[in-house]
């Protein structure tokens, strides 16, 4: 069975780069009727908050990504250690004591000699008493060793990739503090839980090749691994800059739709259409992670608000009436108040708008060369209930006791019947209207 995962920590609110890696992952489990795993990264103590947990699933629940079971990483450190003292008895862990300060000194080091970078390890060639004296110094920290050969998968976006792990340095697994690192830890979950592909970053790729050899030194499965390219600004510019302003909380806030949102990154860096879709099944339906290109992808944000609108101006009345009664508008006004104006709303929260010109008016809109003309004109509007004709019917009696045709008799009704140049079909609108300040 195919398993996917998506492994957020809860130190922050989630945003769009987080959301591209879980929306790929869940579609790929969901098309394959396969399952797909929340796994709440919280092995830092002092960063990990349950108000972000909570905001995670809220966040995810809110774009119908379901999931179908829960871990927390911080009710499996003993699987973690077990599998941490296994490689030490494997020869494959050592303990290190380096500070940052001395690490950074090796490095430039061996920049200037024109080596790369690599930990030299150092710590394979100290005996138990110089272990012991460093530990009651400073306390060690743990590397995983890497068989120094190349490491290669063929990858579902980027292709086949090789990295010889001779120029990477052995990755550190657990710190002096005795918390266990992500690489560690996403390792053994994926075994454990039977993680089939793995879908994220490209500024992963490095990593995964160290966690395959982890993988296989534990025994796993190493699963399939595809990595997607990072989002950048509409401009090329870094998104991380910028990702206060594109926390899904957010955009949300913001009247952004699910659909508009998960439209879009379904479909951003790949070589089909961005087309909106209406439903979920559909997104599932029309993924292929083969689509998918290494080039970055620029995500502007303003392309969400058409994309809104759009995905509103479709929607049918049966999945607005609970919100339209919300609001107050009478069950028999309903349906018709939403074909009045939902073709010139951008996000759900202009319907308070739209039903408040229709029970309180409109300060009317009148330029000084109209002001006559407005007169005339509602003087010869109807009293009494108006109807779907009425705004014809009204109209045509004005041009013909006016003279006034086309913009010039349209466009100064609408301003003093709705204060507004634009907005919704006059002939639907009229008829709801409770309150005509410019019959006054």
């Amino acid at each position: 069975m195919t398993v996917t995962r998506f492994a957020p920590s809860p130190t922050g609110y989630i945003h769009v780069g987080n959301l591209r890696t879980a929306l790929m992952n869940f579609l790929i489990a969901r098309k394959a009727g396969g399952e797909f795993i929340l796994r709440i990264d919280d092995t830092d103590p002092e960063r990990s908050k349950e108000e972000y947990v909570d905001a995670i699933k809220e966040d995810l629940e809110w774009l119908g990504l379901t999931w179908d079971r829960v871990e927390r990483q911080s009710l499996r450190l003993e699987r973690y250690e077990e599998a941490a003292q296994k490689l030490r008895d494997m020869g494959r862990f050592y303990e290190v004591f380096e500070t940052p300060t001395e690490l950074d000194l090796k490095r430039k080091k061996q920049l200037n000699m024109g080596k790369p970078p690599v930990y030299d390890r150092a710590g394979l060639a100290l005996s138990e008493a110089e272990k012991d004296a460093l530990r009651a110094e400073r306390g060690g920290y743990w590397r995983f060793k890497l068989d120094q050969e190349r490491i290669e998968w063929t990858d579902g976006i980027i292709g086949d990739v090789s990295i010889d792990a001779a120029s990477v340095s052995d990755p550190v697994l657990i710190r002096a503090d005795g918390q266990m690192l992500y690489t560690m830890a996403s390792v053994v979950d994926d075994t454990e839980m039977g993680v089939t592909n793995v879908v994220r970053g490209a500024d992963h790729v490095t990593n995964t090749a160290t966690q395959i050899q982890i993988i296989q030194a534990l025994g796993g499965t190493v699963p399939s691994f595809a990595h997607h390219s990072l989002l950048t600004g509409p401009q090329g510019e870094a998104l991380s800059k910028r990702l206060g302003t594109l926390a899904l909380r957010d955009l949300r806030a913001q009247g952004v739709e699910p659909m508009a949102l998960l439209s879009m990154m379904a479909r951003l860096g790949s070589s089909d259409p961005m087309e909106l879709r209406s439903e979920m099944a559909e997104l599932i339906d029309g993924f292929e992670l083969s689509h998918f290109g290494t080039a970055p992808t620029k995500f502007d944000v303003a392309d969400l608000g058409p994309l809104t609108a759009k995905y509103l101006h479709a929607l049918p009345f049966s999945e607005v009436a609970d919100e339209i009664a919300a609001l107050g508008v009478p069950a028999d006004q309903a349906e018709a108040f939403w074909n009045a104006v939902h073709e010139n709303i951008e996000v759900r929260k202009d319907l308070a708008a739209g039903w408040t010109l229709v029970t309180e008016g409109a300060e009317p809109v009148i330029d000084a060369e109209d002001a006559e003309f407005v007169t005339e004109a509602m003087a010869l509007l109807p009293e009494g209930a108006l109807t779907g004709e009425s705004w014809g019917t009204w109209t045509a009696a004005v041009k013909e006791a006016t003279g006034r045709k086309g913009r010039g008799l349209f466009m100064p009704l609408r301003k003093a019947l709705t204060g507004m140049a634009h907005g919704p079909d006059m002939a639907a609108l009229l008829p709801l209207l409770k309150v005509i300040k410019a019959r006054a």
